[in-house]
Formats: structure tokens, sequence, C-alpha cells
């Protein structure tokens, strides 16, 4: 019978901070790009500036949608540590002095 193996500190996810982490980069990232629109559309002349302003109107669905994307890097199911097994007590037996002892 094959043991199963120990899982490996590189098949486990990422934690809930650093996942949390990584979303609020991509999404200050994507925000900042809006910003940028925002400020590029006062300064192009004309109809160019739709351009930007359309860019600053999506974007925030976009950056949403980027941001909770999951962090999926080929990593495997987490298996259960080791054969974690619920024990029962052991029986108690009676001993010829009237003490319990432990089988």
């Amino acid at each position: 019978m094959k043991k199963p193996s120990a899982p490996s500190i590189t098949t486990l996810p990422l934690s809930p901070d650093e996942e949390r982490r990584h979303r609020m980069i991509k999404y200050s990232v994507a925000m900042s790009i809006r910003v940028v629109c925002l400020i590029v559309a006062v300064i192009v002349p004309g109809w160019w500036a739709a351009v930007p302003l359309v860019g600053a109107i999506f974007l925030p669905y976009i950056a949403v949608v980027i941001a909770n994307v999951s962090v999926e890097q080929g990593r495997v199911d987490v298996q259960r540590p080791g054969a974690i097994v619920p024990v029962t007590p052991p029986q108690q037996r009676r001993r010829e002095d009237g003490r319990e002892d432990a089988q």
C-alpha cells in the first residue's frame, strides 16, 4: 500500500494575507492608470479626449475583475497533513485491587 506523500510547502496555496496583498497591488495599478487617463483627458484637445475618458469609465470594472482573479500558479490540491484519524480513548479495565488501568 502506497503511503501518501507529505505536503510540500511549495504545494500549499498562498496565505489569505499574501493573496489580498497581490489583489490590492493589481487594483492599485489599474486605478493609477485610471488617474493618468483622467489627466490625459483634460490635457488632450478635441475629440481625442474621448479615448482616455472611455478608458477611465470602464477601467474600474476591469480592475475589479482582474483583482479578483485567483492566483493559480500550477499548484496542486492541498493534501491533508499526515493520516489524521480521530482516535477513541482506550477502554478502561479494572485491576484486582479496584483501580482502573488503561489497556
